[in-house]
């Protein structure tokens, strides 16, 4: 909710000025003190708060002036920052006058040393309140807030203006260091009018619910359960009636899980009715479990249903004593649907005896995790229906038995592809045009707007189920998930990015000993277990590279956001005004004039500015901004003004040819990411960048200079990704600077003796996991003193002219390596050799290039967890090494042009080890330019051959 997300992003801006290296501003103690008192209980508050008006399209009044009073925190904060950063910017551009007025008058020497004392001790008072001494300026705005407090405003700004002109400085900035302190005690203020509202509110909650404690059961409990037609899934059903009537006696818990709408239900409710289970079973019951579940209720149904006794009178323990007794020596299946919680289970399956009778509870659930918490052997996970199924459910919702008219069919499959294989989607669109009229033009209209059809129509049925999984999100997970709606429909979202900006917005909450990227993959994980998040493709070593949402679930996303006002997407109605909108986004198919005619109206005030078209408006007055996203799709280019927007926090824009980072950068106080793209030339950063220590993550292709020496303070601790650097000149003071490095793409174009065997730095740094390295022509020298640190766990490695062998032994004895990619080295004795004990760890292998290599043998038990090999135009290389088909962990083998004569000695060893365990072992993809007869005719469902 956006309410919650701006708790969390005020207190991370406070957190960040309490422990930053160098802050910007100082906050008064009390007002610290009275601000992180107030959004922890918020926060807390909103964590149990169920909003009124929550299955509304009005957004709640309560929520949203959190979220405005939190937002106005805000403002006060960061402006006074962008003030007092500006007011620095201009002592020193005075500083760096002055300096130049007095070169010029050379023939006053003793007044030119005597001028230079003076200049010299007013930097070193302007670095100790702005870049130095926290403590010292913390106390200088301490004194003047302090006599505010005792003697008012009148007395504290007479004072600070008579102190300002003993010193020669002007009124200004202790003038704004009074008003700082004064609107935000106002903000405070409010908030703690509101904070007594929540409490109110809160306890009347609380009562309430000890009220309907004693009333409220489950959402539906019925043995009578509705017929839903179910098409696509007697496969599953199969397998689940096998389950529930196998050889197994033990009482077996069977978890169906999946997203809204997917089925799960359906499922249930076929083989609920389903002749062989009402034959094999004595009894049978169903119940549907909400999300605040009472265990009583829930048992007095279903003892209702097995015994025809309601037991009313009787508590929770007593109902549950005598329904265990019921169910003694009879077989039983029980159906709990929709589950939200473990808890329920464990609260009642004590209730429900194993006499090793073969009894069967099923449990559907859109939480994947659930399952595994469940039970640890079979469960169901319910897929998304493919274009023949749901041409069938279509087909039949509309027409039953009928044939489908021909002049409609090709508008139909159109309208099918947009549900994507969501059978609740499919079925509220059918169920719509079995009563419409039968004319292409009207399935045209359908066709044009599914979702905010299917997202109306039916709304109790259809909505409500989906809005049902948003609702049951806990208050940290809501953020990230209305975060998602901003993504175009069917955009593949690569997780990466999604994660960094989730971070620079400021909602995720701290987590003690985590880091930021840790929550933030915890947090996709959970989206993904509970099924609002599709997995759309994989990493080489299993982790979520690109992930999706249903269309459905999207609009969803999208509809809560605008509600709450959490983002405003360009060219989308804004009924309160674009001006009120804290985060814009324009999409990539947003007109020049129509982003144009926008930018007069916008708010100043905005944090977030995402573009995604091609369109980059000027951006004069955002000082405001903390997330600035405009280099993946546009084709034009940022002005230097971009580094004057000193609240950023993420920048990622492409820049003209020649661009070079401006020192102005270091004024950015609170970057964590910085993505730079220049045309053609690379770019050259500034020194001053080793100063900026909250970077995260660095991108750009050019060169990144030395480190001041001697200067200790010269450090990027939080540093974990460094990407594009050219000639990276790494050496033991190097290694100092970036600690934490985790992630390192570097380039040598140029060799520099001195540097030439910097490479050997490597193993010095300790948790690097991920390394890059490309080699041009030339440097080859530097690969022979390379040295790996043990936790890297990714290494790709380019360069031609260099013999692999002089460093493959170092590689082959990581103990973590996960990911090996090798493009154009040679192999001097034209063989590679892998033996026992090498490479423990590996997953993914990939050879690209590699001419001269014309052997490999593997000998003993080496790549022992060896997933995906990967063969790019090894054109000498004749056969593949036998040994390969027995790894047990691989799963693909991709040739790209490679010889015919390797494809068909891969081919022996698939058949091989067919005939030895009688499935395919793995999957192949052989692709050639020029492929023959007899190698095509080889091609299976397993083995396929493409060019």
């Amino acid at each position: 909710m956006a309410a919650y997300a701006a708790l969390v992003s005020l207190m991370h801006i406070i957190d960040t000025i309490e422990h930053h290296h160098s802050p910007p501003i100082s906050i008064h103690k009390q007002q610290v003190e009275s601000l992180t008192q107030i959004l922890t209980f918020l926060q807390e508050f909103l964590q149990g708060y169920k909003s009124p008006v929550a299955d509304g399209d009005e957004s709640d009044s309560l929520e949203m002036r959190i979220a405005d009073l939190a937002y106005a925190a805000e403002d006060v904060i960061e402006s006074h920052i962008v003030d007092k950063l500006q007011l620095s910017r201009s002592k020193e551009a005075k500083i760096d006058t002055a300096y130049i007025a007095e070169d010029a008058v050379e023939s006053h020497i003793v007044d030119k040393v005597q001028l230079r004392r003076s200049k010299e001790a007013k930097i070193s008072c302007f670095f100790n309140c702005f870049g130095g001494s926290k403590n010292d300026s913390s106390n200088h705005d301490d004194e003047h807030i302090n006599l505010y407090q005792n003697h008012g405003k009148k007395e504290a700004m007479e004072t600070a203006a008579a102190a300002a002109a003993d010193e020669g400085d002007a009124i200004g900035e202790d003038v704004s260091c009074i008003d700082f302190y004064e609107d935000l005690q106002q903000v405070i203020e409010e908030m703690n009018v509101i904070k007594k509202e929540a409490m109110e509110t809160a306890a009347e909650a609380q009562l309430q619910r000890k009220v309907s404690s004693t009333q409220a059961g489950s959402l539906t409990s019925s043995s009578n359960v509705k017929e839903s037609m179910m098409v696509g899934f007697d496969d599953v059903q199969l397998q689940l009636l096998d389950w529930l009537t196998g050889g197994n006696r033990n009482r077996q818990i069977i978890p169906i899980t999946g997203m809204g709408g997917i089925g799960k239900t359906t499922l249930a409710q076929h083989i609920f009715e389903h002749a062989l289970v009402k034959e094999h079973f004595d009894i049978r019951a169903w119940t549907s479990i909400s999300r605040t579940y009472n265990v009583r209720e829930t048992l007095s149904q279903v003892l209702h249903q097995v015994s025809g006794n309601l037991g009313s009178d009787l508590s929770e323990e007593d109902l549950g004593e005598k329904l265990y007794k019921y169910l003694c020596g009879r077989r039983y299946i029980i159906i709990l649907d929709d589950m939200w919680s473990v808890e329920v289970w464990d609260k009642m399956r004590f209730f429900f005896p194993d006499y090793n009778d073969g009894s069967r509870v099923i449990i559907t659930t859109r939480l994947s995790n659930l399952a595994a918490e469940l039970t640890d052997s079979n469960s169901i996970g319910m897929r998304f229906l493919d274009d023949v199924f749901s041409w069938s459910l279509f087909s039949k919702t509309v027409f039953g038995d009928e044939g489908f008219p021909l002049h409609l069919e090709e508008i139909g499959k159109k309208i099918v592809g947009k549900c994507k294989g969501l059978p609740l989607s499919i079925a509220v669109i059918g169920g719509l045009l079995a009563k419409s009229e039968l004319t292409p033009e009207y399935w045209e209209h359908i066709k044009e707007n599914i979702s905010s059809i299917v997202n109306s129509e039916n709304d109790e049925y259809c909505l409500r189920v989906l809005k049902l999984s948003y609702d049951h999100l806990p208050a940290y997970l809501k953020p990230c998930f209305l975060y998602m709606g901003m993504f175009g429909e069917d955009e593949e979202i690569r997780v990466p990015d999604l994660m960094r900006l989730w971070v620079s917005e400021g909602f995720l909450k701290p987590i003690i000993n985590k880091s930021s990227k840790t929550i933030a993959n915890e947090y996709l994980k959970e989206l993904v277990d509970r099924n609002l998040i599709l997995v759309h493709k994989l990493g080489a070593v299993g982790n979520i590279k690109y992930c999706k949402m249903h269309d459905l679930v999207r609009d969803l996303s999208f509809q809560e956001a605008e509600k709450q006002r959490f983002y405003y997407v360009l060219g989308q109605h804004c009924p309160r005004g674009i001006n009120s909108q804290r985060r814009i986004v324009i999409p990539r198919s947003t007109s020049a004039m129509t982003v144009r005619d926008a930018m007069e109206t916008m708010s100043s005030r905005a944090r977030s500015f995402i573009c995604d078209g091609d369109t980059v408006p000027e951006l004069l007055d955002f000082r405001f901004l903390r997330t600035l996203s405009t280099y993946k799709y546009s084709k034009e280019y940022l002005d230097e003004n971009v580094f004057q927007m000193v609240n950023l926090r993420y920048l990622s824009a492409r820049f003209r040819e020649g661009f070079q980072i401006p020192s102005s950068i270091s004024l950015l106080w609170n970057l964590h990411i910085l993505i730079v793209y220049c045309l053609v030339e690379p770019t050259t950063a500034p020194v001053e960048i080793w100063k900026m220590h909250q970077l995260k993550h660095v991108e750009f292709e050019g060169y990144l200079p030395d480190p001041p020496s001697g200067d200790s303070d010269v450090m990027m601790e939080n540093l974990e990704t460094l990407k594009g650097v050219i000639d990276f000149n790494l050496n033991a003071e190097m290694v100092k600077r970036i600690p934490n490095i985790k992630k390192l793409y570097i380039r040598y174009k140029d060799k520099v003796m001195e540097r030439v065997k910097c490479l050997s730095y490597l193993q010095c740094l300790s948790k690097l996991e991920s390394l890059r390295c490309i080699i041009e022509d030339g440097c080859e020298e530097y690969l022979q003193s390379i040295s790996f640190p043990h936790s890297l766990k990714k290494l790709y490695i380019r360069c031609e002219n260099f013999h692999l062998e002089e460093i493959l032994e170092k590689i082959a004895s990581l103990p973590l390596l996960e990911k090996l990619t090798l493009k154009y080295g040679e192999f001097a004795r034209r063989s590679w050799e892998i033996v026992e004990g090498q490479f423990p760890s590996l997953k993914y292998l990939r050879l690209s290039e590699c001419w001269d290599m014309e052997c490999w043998t593997l000998e003993g038990y080496c790549l022992p967890r060896l997933e995906q090999l990967l063969l790019d135009d090894m054109w000498s290389l004749e056969e593949f090494p036998s040994e390969i088909g027995e790894i047990p962990t691989l799963k693909s083998i991709r040739l790209w042009f490679c010889s015919e004569t390797m494809a068909v000695s891969l081919k022996k060893i698939v058949e091989e080890q067919e005939e030895l365990q009688g499935d395919p072992p793995f999957h192949v993809l052989v692709k050639l330019n020029n492929v023959s007869q007899e190698l095509q005719s080889l091609a299976t469902p397993n083995f396929r051959v493409v060019h």
